[in-house]
């Protein structure tokens, strides 16, 4: 979550790599293919904020027929669903305070051209999910502009206030803001901003209401929901937030949610926003959220990418999955990412080195789970908070403001062409190619997406290692985290058999595999087979 709200702000075709280029580049000869994956899924989710990623009607603003007329880049990136960050009306410009739930940004475009971007995008086997923001509304929504008016609203209660709920303590609001706002000699609560009053869960008629939200986009065609800050709809303050009470009210409204939804689709994809560590996240899989984001991992790989020192991620993933499959009865999926639209963006945090963004990129794609991609993360896009600087437009063309790009707000980061689809395109060493070629590994081994991950040591802090396995098929990922060549000794996995003794995949042709000795060239990605 992390925002403020600002005002509104007025604001081609490109070639596709062929199926062969994408196997073939970055990849050793022996990586482009595998035995029996070729034609699986990718499980990789791209993050579309759409004011800031293709314009189709010339108004600086994009909308939702440029997502649509973009659909092929998105394909050809390997990933088979995407995030549209919120489409509905709001007085923002990102969307996250909504006006009516049930309508479309006229920025956007109609209900027409959603329908067709769904169609298209289903076509073309690519997974549609929302961002559904029900923990607040707008304070422009009709709902809070009559609740305003007094007690005898029959909105009134939708919505909480002080007169009613003990004047303004606690006062320590869970976002970091001032969670209580003057109004009409009242008090409303707002964990986030002044503009996004707190709806009150406990009413069951905004109960009934966010529900019967929820299967109206699922009749529409949306394949599931982004749950924004899900861990907030009955945590209010910092005092009470992680209370057994707050949380175990928090899971049972998830689960009244869910339970809803399987009406209209069982098969529905939820995605929580629960900004915490395993603990908290724990209960929302149980008959709930089918994932909630990972933030402690995205940290992990970031810092390890940075600063070159491997970490056990297989260990402690191993562990938290253990968890995560108690609490759901083995149903949990994990939802990976590196950044998206409320943290700084990857090549920003590891100082504009493009070696680091690749290697971070390749720890993301061989981990088990959904991997998200924010927008222009594949092409090294920059960005430092404020937000609006995270959220930049797509760099389709080497030069701005063609046909096809937004103009909605300036770039302060674009540079000078090089970040950029058109540039990128061709360049087989760009990371660009590097994620097609990443993503690509995910879709032919089902082992780099599915399954298990398992602790290897390796004995060199330059080397990040894991094992992967799903079923019977079992692979060892190494990352040479440093620009330097590393030399590492390949043995089984303490209590296996498991002998890895092939390279499957590599990001470099150079990197070889003698007599149990594998040779790393720098920023290397190697995928062994036994």
């Amino acid at each position: 979550m992390r925002r403020r709200p600002l005002g509104r702000r007025a604001g081609t075709g490109l070639a596709v790599l062929s199926a062969l280029a994408v196997l073939l580049s970055g990849c050793t000869p022996g990586g482009a293919k595998d035995e029996k994956n070729a034609a699986g899924p990718s499980d990789v989710y791209y993050e579309i904020f759409v004011r800031s990623f293709a314009d189709s009607n010339g108004d600086g603003i994009g909308d939702l027929n440029g997502v649509t007329q973009k659909l092929d880049y998105v394909k050809s990136l390997g990933a088979d669903g995407i995030w549209l960050m919120p489409i509905q009306p709001s007085p923002s410009y990102h969307g996250y305070d909504v006006t009516d739930y049930y309508g479309i940004n006229k920025d956007y475009g109609t209900p027409d051209d959603l329908k067709r971007l769904l169609a298209e995008a289903h076509k073309r086997g690519i997974r549609v999910i929302m961002d559904l923001v029900v923990n607040h509304t707008s304070s422009e929504h009709p709902w809070f502009a009559d609740a305003s008016k007094g007690p005898t609203s029959a909105y009134r209660d939708w919505y909480i206030w002080s007169s009613e709920r003990g004047g303004r303590s606690p006062a320590d609001g869970a976002a970091g803001a001032p969670p209580w706002h003057a109004l009409n000699g009242d008090d409303y609560l707002g964990i986030f901003w002044e503009g996004m009053p707190d709806l009150n869960f406990d009413n069951p008629a905004v109960r009934q209401e966010m529900t019967a939200v929820g299967q109206y986009w699922l009749k529409q065609g949306f394949d599931g929901f982004r749950l924004d800050a899900a861990k907030h709809i009955y945590g209010d303050f910092n005092s009470t937030i992680n209370t057994p009470g707050v949380k175990q009210k928090n899971q049972a409204w998830w689960q009244e949610f869910r339970s809803g939804l399987n009406e209209v689709n069982p098969k529905a994809y939820l995605v929580g926003e629960v900004w915490d560590g395993p603990a908290v996240i724990g209960p929302y899989l149980k008959d709930a959220f089918d994932s909630a984001f990972n933030f402690d991992l995205a940290g992990k790989l970031i810092g390890a990418a940075d600063t070159e020192r491997s970490a056990d991620i297989g260990f402690t993933l191993s562990r938290i999955y253990d968890y995560y499959a108690k609490s759901s009865d083995g149903k949990f999926v994990d939802a990976l990412f590196l950044s998206n639209h409320d943290q700084n963006r990857v090549m920003s945090a590891v100082g504009g080195n493009v070696n680091h963004a690749k290697t971070a990129a390749a720890m993301l794609l061989t981990l088990p789970g959904n991997a998200f991609v924010y927008y222009g993360e594949e092409l090294g896009m920059s960005g430092l908070k404020p937000d609006e600087r995270i959220r930049e437009p797509f760099p389709w063309n080497r030069e701005p403001g063609k046909a096809g790009e937004t103009t909605w707000e300036a770039s302060q980061y674009r540079g000078d062409g090089t970040v950029s689809v058109e540039q990128e395109e061709s360049d087989k060493d760009s990371l660009l190619s590097r994620y097609r070629t990443l993503i690509s590994w995910r879709k032919q081994d089902e082992a780099l997406r599915k399954g298990t991950v398992g602790s290897y040591e390796i004995g060199n802090d330059a080397v990040m290692a894991y094992t992967r396995a799903a079923g019977e098929v079992k692979r060892l990922v190494l990352h040479n985290l440093s620009g330097k060549e590393q030399e590492v000794t390949i043995v089984p996995p303490k209590g296996t058999g498991d002998a890895f003794a092939k390279i499957a995949r590599s990001t470099d042709a150079a990197a070889s595999l003698r007599q149990g000795k594998l040779t790393l060239p720098p920023y290397t990605t190697v995928v062994l087979k036994p």
